[in-house]
């Protein structure tokens, strides 16, 4: 998490890529929006954008617009670029851009083989070579009905189709991309970005995996750039010196053993090279995991911080233009990295989705007060279906005009119960807008539910970081171990109450649901903080809990897991019921500690509500890391070292044909089902206070996007 005491003199130092100049070296990653009709960018389009740019992003690069629309593109949703009725959408972009501060950049892309409208429209997509590698689709056992109806629909349930290209054909794409550039140069744009990466057309000509060509355009890695390198010296005879042309490779494709010809990272450098010589002013370098149902994750949006600046950093030691970094970078990554001299400039995508005003908040030496991108994958899941991306913790994404929040015609006497997400984030705004604000909690710390998910979930813990630093800063009154009674709140004379009390857990309603190795969320977060109930728990983890309370170990989430990798007062074996968020985070976790764990899920799905793909990747960790999955099951008893359950046996119409008794081996037994909103405090305050409101999990289970999203709704009303 940045702090106060960190500066950016790199990040923030001006920079040149050819012609332009830049104010700083953060760009914006292109990130698709969907928001377009029919290839015109609209008005949703330009606030989006103007929002990074006036936050004091140095260049903003647009999401995929696609040089031959309709041919080759994924959506009718992304802009176009292929005839002169797109260039007033771009020259207003390219104008309001300006007027922001920043300078811009617009992404050419030819989907190729993954040019979903191609097939919608019955044409064949164009590719290098008909793919010839079967794609694992396993992972889409853990999608619902719903979720692979959405994603059908996105081509009509139409089967692909290949037309592998022909000179012709190739030739006419190289001059597809200069008349697109042309009419970028005519809008007034500032740079172009070629896309030859992430199985595009030219990224698919680049690797091996997708090339199997014996023509002048396969075979040797000079042959299977040439297409990208005519695309570029076609762009630079068009548009010259006036615009900056940027192509972005892939530093490495993650193909795993299905593919072992996948662009390996001494291909992509000896590509930019070849690059640099037709004429590229910078390269921008990225990673593609070539199956989206197994690696998503490993590219192109990776879940590990700084994941491709190794990358960069071999290709700037290759080329004398500057390299631009990309993937999951924060502000302290891309600081290191230029400074180690890795990179020259860095892209940021989902943190930028996540706080427009980055920049701004970095010159003005305020680095605690950008608000964190949690890794969530909730805005990429949309593009799963051609949808608007949203944010989990800001709402404002593809609605600007939510902010800034309106000041609050008359002061109210505000009181929240309950100092997690959602109660924190309801004072923030509250008080921003110029309520004055209480929060109570009756525990001895801030963060709640996202506290204890930090363990699992570490990204988790920048968010809570940020509250605690915002509402500070807005001088909350916030009074922890402080038992909310409805005497005490209406003692303080609030106008309005918001509850944010979280979620109910119960103990599994099964013989033996309340012997004292059964745990539940609620009781796992009192051993673990030693804050809450451990009555019933045996004496050796009720003394562990104390422990941890005591030492002050127990205040870090960090430290937790840490210390746990090495000492953990819980038997072997243990049985988690229930395999949705919770349950497969928690599985995970106590495997990677050593434990033999068994995962019950009473549904075919695991992971729900987790967004897709951090979904799949969760799924496949969880059995990497050696946890025993049992779909369909019901636990039938719990007893002092065993769960007995029964396993419902399906066919592939889903039709239950038999069932099947078992058991598992348990020293302790996490329930990780039963959660359920409740606001009990709604109640007993009925008569008392006029206006009482409910946040977050209280309200409807929907995690850490539901917190912070209700939590706008209800502090902009007050």
């Amino acid at each position: 998490m940045a702090t106060t005491t960190q500066t950016y003199p790199h990040l923030l130092s001006p920079g040149r890529i050819g012609p332009v100049e830049l104010k700083n070296r953060v760009t914006l990653s292109a990130m698709d929006m969907n928001v377009s009709h029919d290839g015109v960018i609209e008005k949703e389009d330009i606030d989006h954008f103007v929002a990074r740019a006036a936050g004091g992003t140095g260049m903003i690069i647009t999401g995929c617009c696609s040089v031959a629309y309709p041919k080759g593109s994924t959506s009718t949703k992304e802009p176009g670029l292929s005839e002169d009725r797109f260039i007033p959408g771009l020259t207003a972009l390219a104008e309001a851009v300006h007027e922001a501060g920043s300078k811009l950049c617009i992404q050419m892309v030819h989907h190729g083989r993954v040019a979903r409208i191609d097939t919608i429209q019955d044409r064949p997509m164009l590719v290098p070579s008909a793919p010839h590698v079967k794609r694992d689709m396993s992972a889409l056992a853990d999608n619902t009905p719903t979720e692979l109806a959405k994603m059908a629909a996105v081509t009509g349930g139409k089967k692909d189709t290949y037309h592998e290209a022909t000179a012709e054909d190739l030739a006419e794409v190289v001059q597809i991309y200069a008349d697109a550039a042309r009419r970028v140069k005519q809008a007034g744009a500032d740079a172009v970005e070629i896309h030859c990466a992430h199985g595009y057309l030219p990224g698919g000509f680049l690797s091996r995996a997708d090339n199997l060509r014996t023509d002048e355009y396969g075979g040797s890695l000079e042959n299977r750039a040439r297409l990208a390198c005519e695309i570029i010296a076609a762009v630079k005879k068009v548009v010259g010196d006036d615009l900056a042309i940027i192509v972005r490779v892939a530093g490495r494709e993650f193909g795993g053993t299905e593919e072992p010809n996948a662009l390996s990272t001494p291909e992509a450098v000896a590509a930019a090279q070849l690059f640099e010589a037709a004429g590229a002013d910078a390269i921008d370098v990225t990673g593609w995991g070539r199956n989206p149902f197994s690696n998503f994750t490993d590219g192109p949006l990776p879940d590990q911080i700084g994941a491709y600046t190794d990358f960069a950093g071999q290709v700037k030691q290759a080329v004398a233009v500057p390299v631009i970094t990309v993937g999951r970078v924060l502000p302290e990554t891309g600081e290191q990295a230029i400074a180690e001299g890795k990179a020259d400039f860095v892209a940021m995508g989902r943190q930028l989705l996540a706080d427009p005003d980055l920049v701004n908040k970095l010159k003005a030496g305020t680095p605690e007060r950008v608000r964190p991108c949690i890794n969530c994958y909730v805005c990429v899941q949309e593009n799963f279906w051609d949808d608007t991306p949203i944010c989990a913790v800001n709402p404002a994404l593809g609605n600007e005009t939510l902010l800034p929040f309106p000041t609050a015609k008359t002061g109210k006497r505000v009181v929240i119960v309950g100092a997690g997400p959602s109660g924190l984030e309801t004072a923030r705004i509250a008080t921003e807008r110029g309520h004055r604000v209480t929060v109570l909690d009756k525990t001895d710390r801030l963060g709640g539910t996202l506290w204890f998910s930090s363990l699992t979930t570490p990204a988790n813990y920048p968010l809570l970081e940020w509250l605690k630093n915002e509402t500070a800063r807005l001088g909350v009154d916030i009074r922890l171990n402080t038992e909310a009674t409805p005497e005490l709140i209406a003692s303080l004379r609030p106008d309005t109450v918001v509850l944010a009390t979280g979620a109910v857990r119960d103990r599994p309603q099964i013989p033996g649901g309340d012997l004292p190795h059964v745990h539940t969320g609620d009781t796992m977060r009192a051993l673990m903080t030693g804050v809450g109930d451990t009555a019933g728990q045996s004496w050796y983890l009720r003394v562990a809990g104390k422990l941890g309370k005591l030492s002050g170990i127990t205040k870090s989430p960090k430290r937790i897991r840490e210390i746990t990798k090495k000492f953990l007062p819980m038997g072997k074996d243990v049985v988690v019921i229930g395999g949705s968020l919770v349950g497969l985070e928690l599985a995970e976790f106590l495997a990677e500690r050593g434990r033999r764990v068994t995962l019950l899920h009473d549904e075919q799905q695991l992971g729900l509500p987790m967004a897709l793909p951090r979904r799949w990747t969760a799924v496949r960790h969880t059995r990497e890391a050696g946890v025993t999955i049992h779909r369909n099951t019901t636990a039938t008893r719990i007893t002092k070292d065993r769960v007995d359950f029964e396993v419902a046996v399906t066919d592939r119409k889903g039709t239950v044909v038999e069932t099947k008794a078992m058991s598992a081996p348990a020293s302790m037994v996490i329930h990780a089902l039963g959660t359920d909103a409740a606001a009990p405090l709604e109640q007993q305050l009925a008569g008392v206070i006029d206006d009482v409101r409910v946040v977050g999990d209280a309200g409807s289970v929907d995690y850490i996007e539901g917190a912070i999203h209700t939590a706008w709704k209800v502090a902009a009303g007050l």
